[in-house]
C-alpha cells in the first residue's frame, strides 16, 4: 500500500504530459527541472567547484574536514533528463552525510548523445579520478544513474571499494512482474520511451554496457548496496541483480522502501524515508571505505 506522502505524489503527477506524446518538448522539460531544482532549499558545503574532467564536466563537493574518499555520483533522469544542477542538493546531502567528496558528473545525454556516450562520459570521469585522489572511490547513482554506475564498476574492476544504487534501470525489455503490478506513478510506457532514446540501435539493447543484467562479469563487483522501492516498475529488477550478486559470491545488501514511489531518494522535503536512506547510504559507503 501506497504511504500517503507517496500517494499524494503519485496524485499530483496524473496531470502530467507524458513523455511518449508526440511532440513532447524534450528542451522545456530540462529547463522545468533546472527551475524547480533552483528554488529548493540547499545545504552548504565546504567547498564547491567546476572541474573538466578529461573532457566531461563535473562538479565537485567537499565537506568541512573530509576524510580520505571520493564517491563519483551519477544522476537519474531515465539517461535524458536531469545534470548536475538538478542534483545538486542531493549531491551537497550525499556529501555532508558520508564526510567523503562527491563528485557529480555531467554526462551526455540522449537523443542528442545516444549509448555509448554517457558510460563512456562516466569512464572518462573515473579515470580522471583515479589519477586526482589518493583514497578509495566509490559509485553511487539513483535509476539510470544506478545502471551507469553499475556499469562503470563492471568496466572497471578493482576501481571501486564500494557501489551504492538506488533503484537502478537496468532491463530494457521490461520483463518483470513488476511493470504489470508495481507500476504507481511510474507508466511502463515511460520507461520504454527511455530506452528508445538512450539507444542508438537494435543491437545496442542486449549491450552489456547498457543492459548490465546481461552481463557476465557481475561477481567483479565490490560489497554492493541495491535500494528498491514497493511501488517501482524497477523493483523487480534491482531484486533479481541483489539475488545475482548474492549467488555470485558478492557482499550485496538489499533494502526495500515499503510504501514508497521511484524517485522517492532526492526529495527529502516530500518523502519522509529519503533522509534516512541517504544516511543509509553514507553508512554503506563509510563502512567499506
Amino acid at each position: 500500500m501506497l504511504f500517503p506522502e507517496a500517494r499524494r505524489a503519485v496524485e499530483a503527477a496524473a496531470t502530467d504530459v507524458p513523455v511518449w506524446t508526440e511532440g513532447y518538448d524534450i528542451d522545456a522539460a530540462r529547463a522545468e527541472a533546472r527551475a524547480a531544482a533552483a528554488a529548493d532549499p540547499r545545504e552548504e558545503v565546504g567547498e564547491v567547484r567546476d572541474v573538466d574532467a578529461d573532457g566531461v564536466r563535473c562538479r565537485v563537493y567537499v565537506p568541512d574536514g573530509a576524510d580520505a574518499g571520493l564517491v563519483i555520483h551519477l544522476h537519474g533522469g531515465g539517461f535524458v533528463f536531469h545534470d548536475i544542477d538538478v542534483h545538486d542538493a542531493g549531491a551537497r546531502r550525499l556529501a555532508n552525510r558520508s564526510g567523503m567528496s562527491v563528485l557529480s558528473v555531467d554526462y551526455r545525454r540522449p537523443p542528442e548523445h545516444p549509448f555509448p556516450a554517457a558510460p563512456d562520459d562516466v569512464s572518462a570521469a573515473v579515470a580522471w579520478a583515479r589519477r586526482s585522489t589518493d583514497g578509495p572511490l566509490f559509485a553511487h547513482g539513483d535509476s539510470a544513474g544506478g545502471n551507469l554506475a553499475l556499469v562503470a564498476a563492471l568496466r572497471h574492476p578493482g576501481a571501486f571499494a564500494a557501489v551504492a544504487l538506488i533503484y537502478p534501470f537496468l532491463d530494457p525489455t521490461a520483463g518483470f512482474e513488476s511493470y504489470r503490478t508495481a507500476a504507481d506513478g511510474f507508466d511502463p510506457r515511460e520507461a520504454a520511451w527511455y530506452w528508445q532514446q538512450y539507444a542508438a540501435a537494435p543491437a545496442d539493447l542486449t549491450d552489456p554496457d547498457l543492459a548490465p543484467l546481461l552481463s557476465d562479469r557481475l561477481g567483479t563487483l565490490p560489497p554492493t548496496l541495491v535500494v528498491t522501492a514497493e511501488h517501482d516498475p524497477l523493483r523487480d529488477e534491482g531484486e533479481a541483480l541483489a539475488q545475482r550478486l548474492a549467488e555470485e559470491g558478492v557482499a550485496v545488501t538489499a533494502t526495500r522502501y515499503l510504501g514508497q514511489i521511484h524517485g522517492f531518494w532526492r526529495h527529502d522535503r516530500v518523502f519522509t524515508p529519503a533522509e534516512p536512506l541517504m544516511r543509509q547510504v553514507a553508512g554503506f559507503l563509510r563502512l567499506h571505505g
